[in-house]
């Protein structure tokens, strides 16, 4: 860990990895549930940081930091949300022929997978879902779409991701959900939170 000031009530703490990011971010908020932490406003990872806010006293949590033993992600320590998906998207196909596998395997592969909600981030509602081997990583597209319509299941680099509304994008379509990622009038808003566990479901085309 390399834990940096961030002005007066913050903290950044770099990692080398995303597991690295996802094991602290658990832990932090072990803690905090606990009553281990000193009180702050925010705790938000991304891909290789996590940020601590609010704290009255960064540089006394900088100097525990060293000391702490962080026990590697768990199984079970998280909720599962289950995301029907209708394998139906425009870039299945182009998916197939990256894995060297038929579109039927692709469903297969990724609906067997259990991801997890690395971090938040682009739109509200969007989150980056960890959990395919390094082997299917797929690139973005070279060419970007001017508008994914919402709801799209989509993969870029090592993250699945489902387009909370309609926008502009890059990313290898694959399928799309009527699940509601970021509703304002829910509690909480966003379907997914980082940590979150999410298995895709395959559901018959009717479209």
């Amino acid at each position: 860990m390399r834990p940096l000031p961030v002005g007066e009530h913050g903290l950044l703490i770099e990692l080398d990895s995303a597991g690295q990011v996802e094991a602290l971010h658990a832990e932090l908020l072990r803690r905090a549930a606990d009553g281990a932490l000193p009180p702050l406003r925010e705790i938000v990872p991304a891909a290789r940081t996590v940020l601590l806010d609010g704290l009255a006293d960064p540089r006394g949590l900088l100097a525990e930091l060293a000391s702490w033993d962080i026990p590697p992600i768990g199984a079970g320590d998280r909720p599962t949300v289950d995301i029907p998906v209708r394998y139906d998207g425009p870039d299945l196909a182009d998916v197939a022929t990256l894995w060297n596998c038929t579109a039927d395997e692709v469903v297969r592969r990724h609906s067997a997978t259990e991801f997890r909600v690395a971090f938040c981030g682009f739109a509200p509602g969007f989150g980056y879902l960890t959990g395919l081997p390094e082997p299917l990583h797929v690139p973005r597209r070279d060419t970007p779409r001017t508008k994914v319509p919402v709801g799209s299941v989509a993969l870029a680099g090592p993250y699945t991701g489902v387009y909370p509304r309609s926008s502009p994008g890059g990313w290898q379509l694959i399928g799309t959900t009527d699940s509601v990622l970021w509703d304002p009038r829910r509690e909480p808003a966003a379907l997914l939170a980082p940590g979150t566990r999410v298995r895709f479901v395959p559901q018959e085309s009717t479209r």
